[in-house]
């Protein structure tokens, strides 16, 4: 690769950004202590309060626009996290920007699809009339422009998004006046979804809290119109012609409705060194149809670490964190072996 890390056609090409948090300016809005006590009401939705990072990250952008030092400093601080634990949580995502961002937020796809039907012309004539390239803003403060690695619409491409709010099968001309109406105020409704804010609003909404200003607002969001054509062509006909995928090979029975717990569940056997509610859990991690279905009977079993499904005397080398050691601390364990 030609581009040098940090640059914005590396950032675009990888995906990563190596460059420096820009300091904040002279101007930027402080973190209030009502940020605080949203960044203490999110953690309060999870059982190891460090799972909040991610919407916490998202709450900094909403009051500063981006990901601050002292966004980085407040997560830290609550978390009880050092602040390179925060920093590499936020230099990991995309979504998480790392210098001021203008009003509004425009992604251009340009992946496989988009780019041969259009989006890599989309994005040099947006970036051409904004004088900016990759994650870069605008003069004005209107616009930040960035690429996209895919926005999931392929059956509308070419795909922009403006705050995450889609604007689909865009062409060149279509697209600069949008991001026109954008630089003049304007905030043309997204062909789907909600009625458009700006960046630091979806950020709110990200966060958890509500972006808009009271409950119709919010409604009118919800209940925003929208196109949903190519997506839901192909159920359309199916029902018109009424086809329907043949049935799985004995999947009547293994999706009949639930007849209760699996016989091993209800009638212990009563294996040597296994209680009751052991051996219940280990039926109900057998009985599980998929590996969703068997990770959680897994994560509710009495003995849960073991190898479940293997004699429970033995556990798989390397894999187990040794039981004096809180497991959210450092890492794996060494080899370990436990007798029933």
């Amino acid at each position: 690769m030609s581009a040098l890390p940090g640059s914005p056609e590396a950032t675009a090409t990888t995906g990563l950004d190596s460059s420096p948090v820009q300091p904040p300016a002279a101007d930027l809005p402080p973190l209030t202590e009502q940020a605080r006590l949203e960044a203490r009401e999110i953690m309060a939705r999870y059982p190891q309060p460090r799972s909040a990072l991610l919407p916490m990250l998202h709450l900094v952008q909403s009051y500063q626009g981006y990901v601050t030092p002292e966004g980085v400093t407040l997560c830290a601080e609550e978390l009880g996290l050092t602040k390179a634990e925060v920093g590499a949580v936020a230099t990991f995502y995309t979504m998480y920007k790392r210098r001021p961002t203008g009003r509004h937020l425009v992604s251009v796809c340009t992946n496989t699809l988009c780019a041969v039907l259009g989006g890599q012309r989309i994005f040099d004539a947006l970036a051409a009339d904004l004088g900016v390239h990759h994650d870069e803003t605008a003069a004005d403060g209107s616009v930040t422009l960035e690429h996209a690695e895919c926005l999931a619409a392929c059956d509308y491409a070419p795909v922009v998004t403006v705050d995450y709010e889609f604007y689909d099968q865009q062409d060149v001309e279509g697209a600069r006046a949008l991001v026109a109406a954008l630089r003049r105020g304007d905030k043309p409704h997204p062909t789907r979804g909600a009625p458009l804010t700006d960046f630091r609003g979806v950020s709110r909404q990200l966060a958890g809290f509500s972006q808009h200003a009271d409950a119709a607002a919010a409604s009118a969001a919800v209940d925003a119109p929208g196109e949903w054509g190519p997506t839901l062509r192909g159920v359309h006909l199916a029902a018109e012609r009424g086809e329907a995928a043949p049935p799985m090979p004995g999947g009547t029975e293994r999706h009949a409705p639930d007849a209760g717990e699996p016989a091993a569940t209800v009638r212990p056997a009563g294996r040597d060194g296994e209680t009751p509610e052991e051996e219940a859990a280990d039926a109900r991690v057998a009985a599980a149809d998929t590996p969703a279905e068997r990770a959680g009977a897994a994560q509710t079993h009495p003995d849960r670490g073991a190898e479940y499904g293997q004699p429970r005397g033995r556990q798989r080398a390397g894999t187990e964190t040794p039981p004096t050691r809180d497991p959210g601390q450092s890492g794996q364990g060494t080899s370990i072996e436990r007798e029933a």
